[in-house]
Parts: structure tokens; C-alpha cells; sequence
């Protein structure tokens, strides 16, 4: 826990943070969008596919784990459509918790940076409590250690 309140001393008042849904955080410079084995049987079943039809589709393995695709061009999720997830309410835990990844949380100069390509991180946003901010924190560091990990060209 010390690490934690180590770096939460910055936004111990909480931040200002609410979804516009403006889809940025799905898309951007290449990377991985890491899902777990429930995930994926949760978003098959969304989709009415079997997890074979799925995987086949939507995965890629990088490293021994599974991430979703990205297209070719835009870097964008696979099921970001019309700037929408098309996923929204079984998406996988690397989305559900941003902005609240450790990255974004290290400074306030980390967070303005988030803030550029983030609509949701503005003046005019509700207050997430500490409380929420760490939750989500912990949620991000249990289940993707590498997010917004960017591959040299041998590793693709």
C-alpha cells in the first residue's frame, strides 16, 4: 500500500474525469489491447460466436498472451466503429479502467498528458474520489502489467 500512497499524493483530492465515449482511447500508435480467458467467452457470447469463431477473428498472441486485433491502418480497436465500442458493456478490463492506468497516475504532468488525447480529463468534469481512483488503479496493475506497451517491429 505505500507504493500507492506514494504516488496518490498528487491527486489525493481526487480527479476531475467523466466519459464522453469520444472513442480516443481506442485507437492511436500501435499496442495491445490485453483480454483474459473470461473476457474473451464474455465478449464471444456478446457476439453470439463461439470462443474458436472468436479467437479465430478478433486475437492475436503476443508473448503468451492474448490481445485483441487492431486494423492495419489506424491502429484502432477492431470493434471501435462510427468513433463507438461496439463492445461497450463486456469490454475488457484494460478499457474499463482508463484513465486509471499507473502511467497515467505517476505525476500531474503525466496526467496532463493523458489529458491531451482524453476529452473525459477536463475543468468542467465531476470529481472521482481517491477511493475509485485507486480501485481502478489496482484492478489495471492486476490484470495488465504491460499496457500501452509499444512493440519494436521484430516483436509484431
Amino acid at each position: 500500500m505505500n507504493v500507492i500512497q506514494d504516488h496518490s499524493s498528487w491527486y489525493a483530492q481526487g480527479l476531475r474525469f467523466e466519459c464522453t465515449g469520444c472513442g480516443q482511447c481506442c485507437t492511436g500508435a500501435p499496442g495491445y489491447i490485453w483480454v483474459s480467458e473470461e473476457e474473451i467467452e464474455k465478449i464471444a457470447e456478446f457476439l453470439q460466436l463461439t470462443v474458436e469463431e472468436f479467437s479465430r477473428q478478433y486475437l492475436r498472441r503476443v508473448k503468451g498472451r492474448l490481445s485483441l486485433i487492431e486494423l492495419p491502418k489506424t491502429y484502432d480497436c477492431i470493434f471501435l466503429k462510427d468513433k463507438k465500442c461496439q463492445i461497450y458493456s463486456v469490454r475488457p478490463t484494460q478499457c474499463r479502467t482508463y484513465p486509471w492506468w499507473p502511467q497515467n497516475l505517476k505525476s500531474e504532468k503525466e496526467w496532463q498528458e493523458a489529458a491531451r488525447y482524453c476529452e473525459g480529463i477536463r475543468l468542467d468534469a465531476p470529481i472521482v474520489p481517491l477511493e475509485t481512483i485507486e480501485q481502478q488503479r489496482a484492478i489495471q496493475e492486476n490484470t495488465s502489467p504491460h499496457v500501452k506497451y509499444t512493440p519494436t517491429n521484430t516483436e509484431k
